[in-house]
């Protein structure tokens, strides 16, 4: 797995601390992005919140995915959380170490008293010993939240800074590209009170199994367990990763499920949303405890377009850190059909330039304080097909297709009804369920035009940089 060190600064450790009529919680940032640009510590919010413990408890369960690991959990995993001021609201977010699990707090204009929310996106600290103290919060402790740093006269005396090194996986950064689009084809498939959410997530089993994954259907006012997807079903696998819902459980007013319309017996990802008074708490899960969102594949036909591309440069100019990204205005602005504003969107989410919020049914704009063309550069089916174009490796024949790979086998690819297939193992193995083969990716490509390929039948023999994915 090809890692990397990002460098976090934080001015001092975060902390909560006791000060005159109540209790003051002081969320350290690192160097993020601004309407004004990078900066090295923004500032988004100094205010109350109007209810302490809730708020405490959702950001330790954020906090919880971003230290675990649910498949190898003997491997160590400790990622910094990312905060994102969307001027109504602040999103707390974070991604476990073994890319399967997606967390986020939406803290809610309801959520929060007094103070403006500022823009912009960075990473957020929160340490050991300030987890320790969340846990302690009262129900009646007045809680004043201030995520960025004070004046600069007095953090200037705070005492030293903190730096980290905090490892990347480049399939982590991938994941948060995945997330989102396979997030935005879900719908709510059921809604359970506070009393049977907390029945139904009490009786799931604490340890990991084998055998295929777990489904759950809505019966009445509950849910129950299915030994296949039938319609209305959600899946549910791995269903210890649900673990940090039970830190807000307490304070939640119902428990929402978002997921895919079923099709066929394939596991499916799905979206756990824990409703809190003026925030919501959602746990995204991959279709298997052992398969992270990295390489489910969904962005690569976006990456691969040109036009996408193009479109996004443009898109990317009229965000402006939105809690909502209205399509229809999106497309009233650019000029562009709200398919291609569709498009360009998933393009931005690939370098973490928006995410999806299940509740709303929306995107939003966040910058992820990271390398935007990262995801791109590391995606190991994307970079293989661009080699097989530049290789001159694809013929095209009407519908059909002929990829001649670099072991010197030859793949056949076909279109059908606006979809590709491939005669490759990747396709028999998983059916276009985890996006495109290198070969058809390939195909997509020359079919656009992509300079290096051939549309006339003439095959080069460089050889390929990457392997079947």
């Amino acid at each position: 797995m090809t890692r990397s060190l990002q460098n976090v600064t934080y001015r001092r450790p975060s902390v909560l601390e006791s000060a005159e009529g109540g209790r003051r919680l002081g969320l350290e940032t690192s160097r993020g992005a601004t309407p004004a640009g990078a900066e090295d510590h923004p500032r988004f919010f100094a205010g109350f919140l109007t209810r302490p413990q809730t708020a405490a408890a959702g950001l330790l369960a954020v906090a919880d995915v971003a230290a675990a690991r649910y498949y190898q959990p003997q491997l160590r995993a400790s990622l910094d959380p990312v905060v994102t001021g969307n001027g109504d609201r602040l999103r707390f977010e974070s991604f476990s170490g073994c890319c399967g699990v997606y967390a986020r707090l939406d803290v809610l204009r309801s959520g929060l008293d007094g103070g403006d929310v500022g823009h912009g996106t960075t990473n957020v600290d929160v340490n050991n010993p300030l987890r320790e103290a969340l846990s302690r919060i009262g129900a009646d402790d007045p809680l004043h939240l201030r995520v960025g740093p004070e004046e600069l006269a007095v953090t200037t005396l705070d005492g030293p800074v903190v730096e980290k090194k905090v490892p990347l996986p480049d399939r982590w950064l991938r994941g948060f590209a995945e997330a989102q689009v396979i997030a935005s084809a879900f719908d709510l498939r059921a809604e359970l009170t506070a009393a049977e959410a907390v029945r139904f997530l009490r009786s799931l089993p604490r340890g990991s199994r084998g055998g295929g994954p777990r489904w759950v259907v809505p019966a009445g006012r509950s849910l129950r367990p299915t030994t296949r997807p039938v319609p209305g079903a959600v899946c549910l696998p791995g269903p210890e990763r649900l673990a940090s819902l039970q830190r807000v459980l307490r304070h939640a007013t119902a428990l929402r499920i978002y997921g895919p319309a079923v099709g066929g017996d394939a596991a499916a990802a799905g979206a756990w949303e824990a409703v809190l008074p003026g925030m919501r708490l959602t746990l995204t899960l991959s279709p298997d405890a052992a398969r992270g969102f990295s390489g489910e594949g969904g962005v690569l036909e976006a990456l691969a377009g040109e036009e996408a591309a193009e479109d996004a440069e443009l898109i990317s100019v009229l965000l402006a850190w939105e809690p909502r990204v209205d399509i229809a205005d999106l497309a009233a602005s650019s000029g562009l059909t709200p398919e291609r504003v569709r498009a360009a969107l998933v393009r931005l989410g690939t370098s973490g330039r928006v995410g999806y919020d299940t509740a709303e049914a929306a995107y939003f704009h966040r910058e992820l304080p990271y390398d935007a063309g990262r995801a791109e550069r590391h995606n190991p089916r994307l970079r293989a097909a661009r080699a097989l174009v530049d290789a001159g490796a694809v013929a095209l024949d009407g519908a059909l297709a002929t990829v001649t790979a670099e072991d010197g086998h030859t793949h056949r690819v076909r279109g059908e009804h606006g979809a590709l297939s491939c005669s490759c193992l990747w396709w028999a193995k998983y059916r276009g369920g985890r996006g495109p083969c290198k070969h058809a990716l390939a195909v997509s490509m020359v079919r656009r035009g992509r300079t290096g390929g051939t549309q006339n039948g003439t095959r080069g023999g460089a050889a390929v940089d990457g392997g079947v994915r």
